[in-house]
């Protein structure tokens, strides 16, 4: 069963990579077209909800950003739940490779971004923007120039890919919470510890679960703490065990509900109002700013080096092993993959910098798209190459 959920994990990922290419390139289209005006009027409107004492006033892509990307992080956390206790990452014994490869890949490009924009204490804050993998473009990228790579290659990156999640949820959470409230995040405890208390009550009604889900959220984000961290800590909160017997998982029957939608309507609207810039306003400056340049240095080189680099350090040492059947050119070419950050990517760097600070935004984006760009197309070229000239008895 563990398996079979990895496997439609994949396939919807691999899928939901091209709708997310879509979304963003529909984004940097609408912000350069005669409606500029009205995509960036729609993403930047407030908008408030009010619920009895609830009362919060932001702007659409706030709302996207700490609402409904929320819901995003509690598929992230319950893919992370699976995996450590029923998946890849239960097995001690696999996890060395991309544990370290993870690693390399948090402070390769952290090392590099800080190379080019550690000058100011104001563009040092963005070095965690790099850090991360986004998973849907990543293995969308494998599955069309790898078709014929053993599929080790697929679990590797999807394993390196979680661990860079949960390293990104301890970073945003770390490095990014700002006005702490302790009556708030009181609040978000004892909804957590309910939440917790439901997964004993073994028929109990998934609507209370999404109830509980509500008030963790609402405290959070009272509370000053990312939202992400809230998403994460109510997955963590979820059972494994069925309902009823011979059924599905609780755990599985959210992942399996949430996923699609989460990969095919959330992110893509991420997508579609985090990485819209106009062409108009870019300067020099915004081109080749430090800021922009260490985000696009940062996931080309510094995930290629650190993951790769990692890798042959520790298969070199007999630490660890290659992926069955892959050799050091396909290894490459789904470490260059790894550059491709967009999502948390562009998501961090929305944190990093002051949303008022235009200039500062406007080059995390170019560096996003630019960075992740070059690796999608380097990754995929070489991966093809590897694939065409892979021996027949290989594939």
């Amino acid at each position: 069963m563990a398996r079979r959920i990895t496997l439609d994990f994949l396939r919807t990922e691999a899928a939901s990579g091209v709708t997310l290419a879509l979304a963003a390139a529909a984004g940097v289209a609408l912000a350069n077209s005669p409606w500029s005006e009205s995509y960036f009027g729609f993403i930047e409107a407030p908008f408030t909800v009010q619920l009895g004492g609830f009362r919060e006033t932001h702007s659409v892509l706030e709302w996207i950003k700490e609402g409904l990307m929320a819901i995003f992080f509690f598929v992230v956390g319950l893919e992370i739940k699976h995996e450590i206790l029923r998946g890849e990452l239960a097995n001690p014994r696999r996890l060395a490779l991309p544990i370290v490869c993870a690693v390399g890949g948090i402070v390769g490009p952290a090392l590099v971004y800080l190379a080019f924009a550690g000058g100011t204490p104001q563009t040092a804050a963005g070095w965690p923007t790099p850090a991360s993998t986004d998973i849907a473009f990543a293995l969308a990228a494998l599955a069309v120039a790898g078709r014929r790579l053993p599929p080790t290659l697929r679990i590797f990156l999807l394993t390196l890919a979680i661990i860079d999640d949960i390293a990104a949820v301890a970073m945003i959470g770390v490095l990014f919470t700002e006005d702490l409230r302790l009556a708030a995040v009181g609040g978000a405890l004892a909804a957590l510890a309910l939440m917790a208390l439901l997964g004993r009550w073994r028929k109990a009604p998934y609507l209370f679960y999404a109830l509980g889900f509500a008030l963790v959220w609402a405290f959070t984000l009272k509370s000053g703490i990312s939202t992400s961290l809230a998403g994460v800590a109510a997955a963590a909160t979820i059972p494994l065990e069925p309902r009823k017997p011979h059924k599905p998982g609780v755990l599985e029957d959210f992942m399996e509900s949430l996923h699609p939608y989460v990969a095919f309507l959330i992110l893509p609207l991420f997508a579609f109002s985090a990485a819209g810039f106009s062409f108009a306003d870019l300067s020099l400056r915004d081109l080749f700013g430090p800021v922009a340049l260490g985000i696009a240095a940062g996931l080309f080189m510094g995930k290629q080096i650190g993951v790769f680099g990692a890798a042959a350090v520790l298969i070199g040492l007999k630490l660890a092993r290659r992926p069955t059947g892959a050799r050091w050119i396909e290894l490459y070419g789904v470490s260059l993959l790894c550059g491709i950050g967009f999502t948390i990517s562009l998501f961090i760097g929305e944190l990093a910098f002051p949303t008022e600070d235009a200039a500062l935004q406007t080059q995390v984006r170019v560096g996003v798209v630019a960075g992740s760009l070059a690796s999608l197309l380097a990754g995929m070229g070489v991966l093809a190459w590897a694939q065409a000239r892979r021996p027949p008895e290989l594939s």
